[in-house]
């Protein structure tokens, strides 16, 4: 199996290309349900004509990256295009621009951006902490709709270990840095009354970043937010975390009455400049507009309005600071190690896999050959010594194949391992499958199937 990665980040894009590729993020991924790796064909698909055996979508509000599993390191390019055709039909960009937006990555590259990813080494405020959970809700997302295939929970529960890792053993993220976090601070810095005590608010959506901006307001003493849902949400948003819950009726009013506007909804429609000048009047108050949603919840136009500050991603991007040097060292460093550790260990795991079916397969045989031995004259001595020599020659028999096999997975020649004992045996080597029970925690230190496979397979390599 090949795990391989399509990305597109803040970094590389601007966020409205982002937003586009983001549309129906979870529609992509649920169109390539996994089943168990089936053999594959020489056309490099699997038995039921699918290149793709698992697909986790992780899209936030400043990136949208699928990480995939194909069937063969062959047939990764078929696998890559059915994601495309399934982006591009979700986002109605054209298959080439879909194509040139993503990075492709593949091989260790790709555990190593995730981690970086949820470590919050990539974020546009370098450190954040909320990337590690959307990491982890990602898996969790793609196991209830069935496309995480078991390397894909491996990867993520790593990136989740990572994650926590980097937290626990520097001071990155320490100051609790986020894109709302700055956001704030940078309207702060625009008020006139810094205090935000008679601040009034009006918070569009409520989803987790609304969630999160209602919590940061809290701490800064703001009790005036008055939420607005589209989907008609709100009522159960503010029946949690406070606030007044607002409709269609009475959303005008909130906002030419509102000191601070901000929108994390996403949806489709969007606040045009038109349509809040008509709301101020006028003689409209001093405007603070915040735009967190990837999509735009307010036409850009709206910091042409008198009056108005617009506040967006970018002007985070731009304004976040520095995190330390130091702290940045040693997190790139325990973000490599881990990425490293990752790929030797599921380099290991394809040759264990192996080595294990090339020993049952074995002894498999040696074993019928007894039956008959035991058939022609019985459990008698002789019987015995005969076993007992043929068990030892097995043994010394497979001592230089799986000798090999760990070599080769050092160098990474692993796949090669693997095709050369399916080829000469008719030996199907199938990576072992998690079930719903011992994949449930994406964030768990050490899934019981883990420690199972590893026991089975020390007991097969030491017999």
């Amino acid at each position: 199996m090949v795990l391989f990665s399509l990305t597109a980040t803040h970094a590389d894009l601007n966020l409205e290309t982002v937003a586009r590729l983001s549309k129906g993020a979870s529609a992509v991924a649920s169109r390539s349900t996994v089943s168990p790796p089936l053999p594959t064909r020489s056309d490099d698909t699997t038995a039921d004509g699918e290149a793709l055996n698992g697909s986790v979508v992780l899209a936030t509000c400043n990136r949208f990256e699928i990480y995939a599993e194909a069937a063969t390191d062959r047939g990764l390019e078929a696998a890559r295009e059915e994601l495309l055709r399934n982006i591009t039909a979700q986002s109605g960009l054209d298959v080439d621009t879909v194509s040139q937006a993503l990075t492709l990555r593949r091989g260790p590259e790709v555990a190593r951006h995730l981690f970086a990813v949820g470590a919050g080494l990539d974020s546009a405020v370098v450190g954040e902490r909320e990337i590690a959970g959307q990491v982890r809700r990602a898996l969790i997302t793609a196991q209830d709709s069935g496309t995480a295939s078991p390397g894909l929970v491996r990867l993520f529960q790593a990136a989740s270990r990572t994650a926590k890792e980097v937290g626990t053993r520097t001071a990155l993220g320490s100051r609790g840095l986020s894109i709302v976090s700055v956001a704030l601070e940078l309207a702060t810095e625009l008020s006139v009354d810094r205090d935000w005590t008679d601040t009034r608010v009006v918070l569009f959506g409520t989803g987790a970043y609304a969630g999160a901006t209602m919590a940061l307001l809290r701490e800064r003493g703001c009790t005036q937010v008055s939420v607005f849902s589209g989907s008609g949400r709100a009522g159960e948003f503010v029946a949690a975390r406070g606030g007044t819950a607002l409709d269609a009726d009475n959303l005008s009013a909130a906002i030419a009455d509102a000191d601070v506007l901000i929108g994390c909804s996403g949806s489709d429609r969007r606040v045009s400049a038109e349509e809040l000048a008509e709301v101020r009047g006028p003689e409209p108050r001093p405007l603070i507009v915040i735009d967190l949603a990837l999509s735009r919840d307010f036409d850009p136009a709206v910091d042409e309005l008198e009056g108005v500050e617009l506040l967006t991603l970018e002007s985070v991007r731009l304004a976040a600071p520095e995190e330390a040097a130091e702290s940045l060292v040693e997190a790139t460093r325990i973000v490599d190690s881990a990425a490293h550790e990752f790929e030797a260990e599921r380099r290991s795991r394809s040759v264990d896999s192996a080595i294990v079916a090339l020993r049952r397969h074995t002894m498999s045989v040696l074993d019928s050959e007894m039956e008959r031995v035991r058939a022609r004259h019985g459990c008698t001595a002789a019987a015995e010594e005969v076993e007992f020599a043929l068990r030892r020659m097995v043994k010394q028999l497979l001592h230089t194949p799986m000798v090999r096999g760990r070599e080769l997975a050092a160098a990474g020649l692993q796949e090669q391992y693997v095709n050369a004992i399916e080829a000469l045996y008719g030996i199907d080597v199938a990576e072992p499958q998690l079930s719903s029970a011992e994949a449930g925690c994406p964030a768990h230190e050490a899934p019981a199937h883990e420690m199972s496979s590893r026991e089975d397979t020390a007991q097969d390599l030491s017999a």
